[in-house]
C-alpha cells in the first residue's frame, strides 16, 4: 500500500498443458490444464474515490477498450457494492495472448479492492461467472485446473524455471480456436506426474502431455508455428508448447544463460516479436 494506493501484481498465466476433455450441453468446455504463474505481469493500483473509474497504461494499453464490458470494471461491479475506487492497470503483457491478461487484471482488481474496501472476495460462483481463467488467477501456485475452470487443486509453489514468453503479435480468437478442434473429448492428463521440483522427471512428464488448443491455432495463425520452431532451435531449450488459446509460446531452458541467449538472438532477428524472460515464480 502506497499513500492508500492498493497494489497487486496480475501474473501472466502459462498452461503447461491444456487438454479438453469434453463440452457441457449449454457450450462450455470441460479442460484439464496444469497452470502456473510467472514473475511477469500486469499491475492493478486501486485508490479511494468517490466514484468508480478506470485507467489504462503501460506498452499495451492501446489495445484495451476502457468501457463499462472492461474485465477490470466488471470485477469491481462483482462486489454489488457503491463504493468508488480510482483504477489504474498498468498493461505489461499482450492482449488476447493466452497468458491469462485479462482474467490475471480481474483477479488483482479483486483482491485490491477487497483490501482497499476492507470486504470480503466475492462467492466463487459470482468470480467464475467473470470468467473461465478468473478463478485460478485468484492464486499464485501450480494449479491443476478441471472442469470449466472450477475445479482447482493447488500443488504448492511451482518451481524455479528459465523460462522464455513469446508472442508474434498477433491476436488469436479463443472462440475461433475452440469452434476448430477436431475432437471436444479427450484424454485428461496422467495422474502419474512427479515431483514438480525433480525437473528432469517433470518436464519429461511434461513432454507426453498436450495443449489441444495448439493444433487448431496453428491451422488459424501460421505465424505460431515459427514461433515454435524458433524457439526449439534454441540451444539449451529443453520443451516448447503454446500457452492457453495462443498465441503466446513458451519455452523452458536448462539455464539462465540459454535463456538469455535466446532471448537476445530471437529480438534481433524478429524485433516485432514481444519477447520476455522470467526465472522466478511469483512470491
Amino acid at each position: 500500500m502506497t499513500n492508500g494506493t492498493m497494489i497487486e501484481t496480475a501474473h501472466a498465466k502459462i498452461n503447461l498443458s491444456l487438454h479438453v476433455t469434453g463440452q457441457r450441453a449449454d457450450g462450455y468446455h470441460l479442460l484439464d490444464s496444469l497452470v502456473m504463474f510467472t514473475s511477469l505481469g500486469d499491475e492493478v493500483h486501486v485508490a479511494p474515490a468517490e466514484t468508480l473509474s478506470l485507467s489504462i497504461e503501460g506498452p499495451f494499453a492501446r489495445d484495451l477498450d476502457v468501457g463499462e464490458d472492461n474485465l477490470v470494471l466488471r470485477a469491481a461491479r462483482s462486489f454489488g457494492l457503491p463504493n468508488g475506487a480510482a483504477i489504474t492497470l498498468h498493461k505489461n503483457l499482450p492482449v488476447a495472448s493466452g497468458i491469462g491478461g485479462g482474467s490475471a487484471d480481474a483477479a488483482a482488481t479483486l483482491r485490491a479492492l477487497s483490501r482497499l474496501w476492507a470486504v470480503p472476495l466475492p462467492d466463487a460462483e459470482t468470480i467464475l461467472a467473470l470468467g473461465a481463467d478468473v478463478p485460478v488467477c485468484m492464486t499464485s501456485e501450480l494449479t491443476r485446473m478441471r472442469g470449466i475452470g472450477d475445479a482447482l487443486e493447488t500443488l504448492g509453489p511451482a518451481p524455479m524455471l528459465d523460462i522464455l514468453l513469446v508472442n508474434p503479435n498477433v491476436g488469436v480468437s479463443t472462440a475461433k480456436i475452440f469452434n476448430g478442434l477436431e475432437s471436444k473429448s479427450n484424454q485428461p492428463m496422467a495422474d502419474d506426474m512427479p515431483d514438480p521440483f525433480d525437473t528432469d522427471n517433470w518436464i519429461g512428464w511434461l513432454a507426453q502431455q498436450r495443449n489441444d488448443l495448439q493444433p487448431p491455432a496453428l491451422t488459424t495463425e501460421e505465424t505460431i508455428n515459427n514461433v515454435l520452431a524458433e524457439l526449439t532451435a534454441q540451444h539449451g531449450c529443453m520443451l516448447t508448447r503454446m500457452s492457453g488459446s495462443g498465441a503466446t509460446c513458451f519455452a523452458l531452458f536448462e539455464g539462465a544463460d540459454a535463456s538469455e541467449t535466446a532471448a537476445m538472438a530471437l529480438r534481433r532477428s524478429h524485433p516485432e516479436w514481444w519477447v520476455a524472460r522470467t526465472d522466478e515464480a511469483p512470491t
